[in-house]
């Protein structure tokens, strides 16, 4: 009887080998539901939180309190496999936002499974660069965008050791950053901070996700890089998490 599913049984078999020697079940399924969208994942990307959903939401609240023009610019910064970038434009566009987004990553790897995820989804207003951080970002973008979006690394190194072994299998270079400031993980956010009001239209909006005891320092990277206003948010967990710096 089992003959009839013979390649359904060896495929079965070899998924849950997979799953019982660590990796994480949205790597193995290969495909992940993140808002309206259905993600193709492996180990190139960093697999989505519900925190990053949150962001999503602070981001177009961000843009309908903004006069943004008809098509807004958004910078999606280490975008992985696309998740914050690609919920924004769909999600805009079914509300007759035509957005155009920039999605960026140092990773040329992460960035094919953010192209495969554009293709699966028909999405054609993006474009993608590999660039770490701003370095290599065409110097024509500098003053236009107005969104720019991150879930940059924010885990320390002391972290990274104490989490769940199933995280391990994730990319390492987009969960743990340097520690600056006194604060552990904070490298790559306060770079962000710093360099994105350059990058920002006038009146465009930083919208920032950043480890739970971060926030001291993110306003305060907020006043050094004069930023106009500033604010942080909480997840629905009640952790500080989500920065908004607007020029």
């Amino acid at each position: 009887m089992l003959e009839e599913y013979g390649d359904d049984v060896v495929a079965l078999n070899g998924a849950l080998a997979r799953r019982l020697a660590g990796e994480p079940l949205q790597y193995v399924f290969g495909h992940w539901p993140f808002r309206e969208l259905d993600l193709d994942l492996d180990e190139r990307v960093l697999i989505p939180r519900p925190e990053t959903e949150e962001l999503v939401d602070v981001a177009k609240k961000e843009l309908a309190a903004s006069e943004y023009a008809v098509e807004p610019l958004m910078l999606d910064l280490g975008c992985g496999s696309g998740a914050i970038g690609f919920s924004l434009l769909t999600e805009l566009s079914s509300r007759g936002v035509h957005a155009r987004l920039v999605a960026l990553d140092a990773s040329s790897e992460a960035l094919d499974v953010a192209k495969q995820n554009a293709r699966k989804h028909a999405l054609h207003a993006v474009s993608f660069v590999v660039s770490d951080w701003f370095v290599t970002l065409d110097d024509s973008f500098r003053g236009r965008f107005d969104l720019i979006v991150s879930n940059p690394p924010y885990v320390s190194e002391d972290e990274f050791a104490s989490l769940e072994p199933v995280v391990h299998c994730e990319p390492r270079r987009a969960l743990v950053a340097r520690d600056a400031r006194g604060a552990g993980g904070f490298a790559d956010v306060e770079l962000i901070i710093r360099d994105a009001r350059d990058w920002l239209a006038p009146s465009g909006v930083l919208v920032l996700e950043h480890g739970a005891a971060q926030r001291s320092v993110v306003l305060d990277a907020c006043e050094r890089a004069g930023y106009d206003e500033y604010h942080d948010v909480n997840d629905l967990a009640g952790h500080a998490r989500i920065l908004v710096a607007r020029r």
